[in-house]
């Protein structure tokens, strides 16, 4: 039990200083480590394994630019070292795109505490513009983009555990047995 413990400890850590970072620094982040944190997005569980989801990992300047214009609280993205975008293919029927939007979030949070774990903040980003998205990075027409996740070294201070989360109450939303 107490090794079970302990290997939850580092993701545990991550978990709690995770924040949405909005301000990097100028620093880039190595390709090892964004291959790292898409790899984190690649594992998570997918329904009947069907791993509808890919991932369009960005650096270049001029194309972050770009996206950060497909939506009004975008803005960040031209400020991150790196980009995820977040796309769905066509979806097979209405249960389908609930379930695919459902798991393109179970891989944001898996790459958001991986990046956390290495010291890299992310902010994630709705697409309005999904349209100028698709042509800047050549996804097909008939696929959805889901979301934007900008990534950077955080300008402010580092990601440590944040002991008093500005959150509603844990006794207030957690319930046991019933509401």
């Amino acid at each position: 039990m107490n090794v079970r413990r302990r290997e939850c400890d580092g993701s545990l850590g991550a978990i709690t200083a995770r924040r949405n970072i909005r301000e990097y620094t100028p620093d880039p982040v190595s390709d090892e480590d964004l291959n790292r944190i898409a790899e984190a997005g690649w594992r998570p569980p997918s329904g009947k394994n069907r791993q509808r989801w890919d991932f369009v990992v960005v650096t270049d300047r001029a194309q972050l630019q770009e996206l950060s214009t497909v939506w009004q609280g975008a803005g960040h993205i031209a400020k991150a070292a790196a980009v995820i975008a977040f796309v769905v293919p066509p979806p097979e029927d209405d249960r389908r795109t609930r379930t695919d939007h459902y798991e393109i979030g179970q891989a944001t949070m898996a790459m958001m505490i991986a990046a956390t774990d290495l010291g890299i903040g992310t902010g994630h980003s709705s697409i309005g513009d999904e349209e100028r998205a698709r042509a800047v990075l050549g996804v097909p027409d008939d696929h959805t983009m889901a979301y934007l996740m900008g990534l950077g070294y955080p300008a402010d201070r580092s990601l440590k555990p944040i002991r008093k989360p500005n959150r509603m109450p844990f006794n207030e939303v957690v319930h046991h047995g019933h509401w």
